[in-house]
């Protein structure tokens, strides 16, 4: 039987995802994007394996062929949309209003359920295919209701200039969370429509006292109204910080799994020098690269007497530097995803794991198996728009 609480470890390690990272990038490029799948496949199993509830790792039981096969059907679907719908759509707006304007407006109108739809998809797709102590996670249909809930959220959070955006969150975090499961037991999104404005008040006040020093140093040219107006930005960052941090903790401690509750407490400069800390580590990394290779050409050039005003060298120096420029491209490429894993996902992964437990979990031993839930087309739609079907 489980103790009565769980806390939460974390095993991986910087050294091995940058590794893994850079290995996964360089067969997706030698395959020309047909490795995505499985690279994606192998990074998950690295992050849930890395986290350990209770000293028991998460499981991902994903299969790249399903990711590919989805792919394949969704890519055909959305070939029909862009290709059928969008010229059906263009033929009108030409017609009737002598432009292409509105035919852009309705395609974008358009796509957007079919975004929210793959998210969700996408979602269920993940949850499906990870197990912890041998039972599966799942997530009930409801990706239509999803898409138009997601539809009129946004649309009220748009209107209202991002106001709303907390109520937002809450409610559309109440569907997911509602219609997901471990095992036979239903997880529950507790919380009030207004339990995630406060998360925001680091947002908020910035972005208020920003509108009024703009808006005084515009009307009595004061420098110091200037100095407030740059003041703002820094607060607006650790803002970015704590919403992610405190609405983590406010819904994670409302949320239910029979009697099982949920304790954590993520910390906003945590998370702020995780960010300035990788990120500074990524522009060391390139700005060195680009030193190096600077001088390297200025060698080279130097070395054979390059005139610039001759035109055969010139010709000779620009196809000599062509696959260069390309190798180039593809090695920034390759580490700066490899070194955002590394340094900014993994450490983040790894600190909202280490600050959470799991309360009041005796009966986690009746909790009974589902049944394996089966995908036409697995996450194909995310992947083919591009959005929701990241690690």
């Amino acid at each position: 039987m489980p103790p009565a609480s769980l806390s939460i470890t974390y095993s991986g390690r910087k050294g091995p995802m940058l590794g893994l990272a850079l290995r996964t990038g360089i067969l997706t490029i030698l395959t020309l994007g047909f490795y995505r799948f499985w690279a994606k496949t192998r990074l998950r199993r690295y992050y849930w394996s890395a986290i350990r509830p209770g000293g028991i790792p998460l499981e991902y039981v994903g299969d790249p062929l399903e990711k590919l096969l989805g792919f394949l059907v969704a890519v055909v679907f959305m070939a029909f949309y862009i290709g059928v719908v969008n010229l059906l759509l263009m033929y009108v707006s030409f017609a009737l209003l002598n432009g292409n304007v509105a035919a852009y407006l309705l395609s974008l109108a358009g796509l957007a359920p079919i975004v929210f739809f793959a998210q969700y998809r996408a979602r269920r797709y993940i949850l499906a295919r990870t197990r912890w102590r041998g039972i599966r996670f799942g997530l009930e249909p409801g990706a239509w209701g999803y898409a138009w809930r997601a539809m009129v959220h946004w649309g009220l959070a748009i209107l209202t200039l991002g106001l709303v955006w907390p109520m937002t969150t809450l409610w559309l975090e109440k569907y997911r969370t509602n219609h997901t499961y471990f095992g036979d037991l239903a997880f529950v999104q507790g919380g009030g429509r207004g339990m995630l404005f406060g998360a925001m008040k680091h947002i908020y006040y910035p972005l208020g006292l920003s509108a009024i020093a703009a808006g005084m140093a515009a009307a009595f040219e004061n420098p110091a109204w200037i100095a407030a107006f740059v003041l703002t930005v820094p607060w607006f960052v650790y803002g970015l910080a704590y919403w992610r941090a405190d609405s983590f903790k406010r819904m994670t401690e409302t949320k239910e799994l029979g009697a099982m509750r949920f304790r954590t407490a993520p910390r906003p400069w945590t998370i702020v020098g995780i960010y300035a800390l990788g990120w500074f580590l990524i522009y060391l990394v390139f700005t060195g690269l680009a030193l190096i290779g600077t001088g390297i050409v200025l060698a080279a050039v130097g070395g054979v007497g390059f005139d610039i005003e001759n035109p055969e060298q010139f010709e000779t120096l620009l196809a000599a530097g062509t696959p260069i420029l390309v190798f180039v491209y593809f090695a920034i490429f390759l580490g700066y995803r490899a070194m955002t894993h590394a340094w900014i996902t993994l450490p983040i992964a790894a600190h909202f794991a280490e600050v959470t437990q799991i309360l009041n979990a005796e009966d986690l031993h009746q909790i009974s198996q589902r049944d394996r839930d089966e995908f036409a087309e697995a996450e194909g739609f995310a992947e083919a728009l591009d959005v929701g079907a990241a690690i």
